[in-house]
């Protein structure tokens, strides 16, 4: 059984009663009292009101809910919250610097996306951007090819996805 097999295991143990559960999201410890079959997803949306993650699909099929869990991304509509606790979860809001940017300056990778117009609507404009996070962390940003396969489990209906690419090789250097 894989260790998600066994979070979700766990989780379907506990009950539909709710339960207290500690999350830490954006290096901040969170409780919050939800039912063990929420999304994480609905968690952070309608528990922590974090809205940057975008229920798209609710079927995993788009990356517009990806966040990152210990540095990894995940779709968030497919993850249960309470399989997250004891793991650092990082949301498109956390990226933002300490100072809450004050300096008048974006973060890297979402600078490079204002440079290279790497959105039209910007409805997956968060999901993309921890997507390509996650995508230069794991070292998957060597060429267009490579960033295109890992950045395939994102959609984006505008077609934005050359200047997506282009942003994610501009920024890895800074990153």
């Amino acid at each position: 059984m894989t260790q998600s097999a066994a979070d979700t295991a766990q989780a379907t143990e506990r009950g539909p009663m709710p339960e207290k559960v500690r999350l830490t999201v954006n290096n901040s410890e969170r409780v919050i009292e939800i039912e063990p079959r929420v999304s994480l997803l609905a968690a952070l949306r309608d528990e922590l009101h974090l809205t940057g993650a975008k229920r798209g699909c609710d079927q995993g099929t788009c990356g517009a809910c990806t966040v990152l869990v210990d540095g990894r991304r995940v779709l968030s509509c497919l993850t249960l919250a309470i399989a997250c606790e004891g793991q650092d979860v990082t949301t498109v809001e956390g990226l933002a610097r300490p100072n809450g940017s004050q300096d008048g300056q974006l973060p890297p990778l979402q600078q490079e996306f204002v440079t290279h117009d790497a959105f039209q609507c910007g409805y997956c404009t968060p999901g993309q951007i921890m997507s390509a996070l996650g995508c230069v962390q794991e070292g998957h940003a060597e060429d267009n090819a490579e960033i295109g396969e890992w950045m395939s489990g994102n959609i984006c209906r505008c077609a934005a996805y050359p200047h997506i690419r282009d942003a994610i090789r501009a920024a890895r250097e800074r990153l």
